[in-house]
């Protein structure tokens, strides 16, 4: 069985994410569509302390881009990119719908638990009211009754829980998202392109497969439960997928340092021998967000703080990761302060064994972003190992 080390992994995983594609000047539609066949998936989050979750990866790779380009992808015809719940909320590529109808199916029969006691009359209603007025949010929708504070504080109508369902069910699609960050719902036929639609169905086995495939693509190196975890697979589901693949020469079973699990290596992926990535990266970044293997490939131990008491935190609010080469060298709390137009960094550290340049590209990249954003400076506060050397570079700089 072939083995690799730690940093042929890590340098795999790195490559297999896009950070080893070229930046383009000024990317366009094309660059974008080549960095999600990378990424796979691009996580949504609510959060909007520096910049909403989906926008953060593609910059992280492509740099300084139009976010309009997103918008574009994703809420006009033809699109290229829906929103689904692929591996949470996220964008997928259009051509990923017909391998989610098992899915489609699965919460049709059996709905969702945050969806407890959907209304079905009100869902086959509102599919009525979208079918003859068009494109709307569940606020437009709202049939006025109480609502309730269950999940995480989600003040969510009876009809934004039928909504809901009806989306996760594929009877409804979102069509984009307004300023308020709403869902605007409408019917798929009006969202997918007919090209897609009129695919075939594959069978279970085939989507599944399909799923753990693109996974695979996406890790270019990965356990079991890393396959499983990217598009959130069960094990009855992904076990075969994974079995079959193997015997077709697909996926390719090998051992990494330092993992206690088997690992399979996409028959594609790229070995670099180096990797000159320079990145920050959103804690949903697909290269981080399963903790567990981003503490395997990079021995940093990573967890998002938002939702723990501010005396408890132990790095800060909205903290991201330094991507330096092939490995992380730091993290850093960002806020951008849009009202007086600054990057605020409420805190910066350097990893054990940072090399002497990461306050100095860790500037760069921060100038980078709060360009990016339409902020004028960057402002550092003292909080944190690596602070007073990143105000430095950014004052040389």
């Amino acid at each position: 069985m072939q083995s690799l080390s730690r940093a042929q992994a890590r340098r795999i995983a790195v490559a297999a994410q896009g950070f080893l594609d070229p930046r383009h000047a000024t990317p366009d539609l094309r660059t974008l569509n080549r960095t999600v066949a990378r990424t796979g998936v691009l996580q949504i989050d609510s959060v909007n302390v520096l910049q909403r979750a989906h926008y953060m990866p593609l910059f992280s790779r492509m740099g300084p881009y139009d976010m309009a380009l997103l918008d574009r992808a994703s809420g006009r015809a033809p699109r290229r990119l829906v929103e689904y719940w692929a591996h949470v909320a996220a964008f997928m590529p259009v051509d990923l719908w017909p391998h989610m109808q098992h899915r489609m199916r699965h919460y049709r029969d059996r709905g969702h638990p945050w969806m407890a006691g959907v209304d079905f009359e009100l869902a086959s209603s509102l599919l009525g009211e979208l079918d003859g007025r068009g494109r709307r949010t569940a606020r437009d929708l709202d049939d006025g009754l109480p609502r309730d504070k269950q999940h995480w504080g989600w003040n969510w109508s009876e009809a934004k829980k039928a909504l809901e369902y009806l989306f996760l069910a594929g009877e409804v699609a979102v069509a984009g998202r307004n300023a308020q960050f709403e869902r605007v719902y409408d019917l798929p036929e009006r969202v997918i392109p007919r090209a897609v639609l009129e695919l075939p169905v594959p069978s279970d086995e085939e989507a599944h497969r399909e799923l753990v495939r693109r996974a695979a693509v996406s890790h270019g190196v990965a356990t079991a439960r890393d396959l499983r975890d990217y598009y959130r697979m069960p094990v009855a589901q992904a076990g075969p997928a994974i079995a079959t693949l193997v015997d077709d020469g697909e996926l390719v079973p090998v051992e990494v340092e330092g993992w206690r699990q088997p690992a399979y290596l996409h028959r594609d992926a790229r070995i670099p021998r180096r990797v000159a990535a320079r990145a920050l990266l959103s804690p949903f970044d697909p290269l981080v967000w399963e903790r567990a293997r981003t503490e395997a490939l990079f021995d940093f131990h990573y967890r998002i703080e938002i939702y723990v008491p501010e005396e408890k935190r132990v790095h800060g609010y909205y903290v991201l990761p330094f991507l330096l080469g092939d490995r992380i060298v730091g993290r850093v709390d960002l806020k951008a302060d849009r009202k007086v137009g600054v990057l605020r960094v409420h805190a910066a550290y350097a990893e054990p064994g940072a090399p002497p340049e990461t306050a100095t590209e860790l500037a760069a990249e921060l100038r980078s972003m709060a360009g990016w954003l339409g902020l004028a400076d960057v402002v550092v506060a003292r909080r944190g190992d690596l602070a007073a050397s990143l105000r430095g570079a950014l004052q040389v700089g």
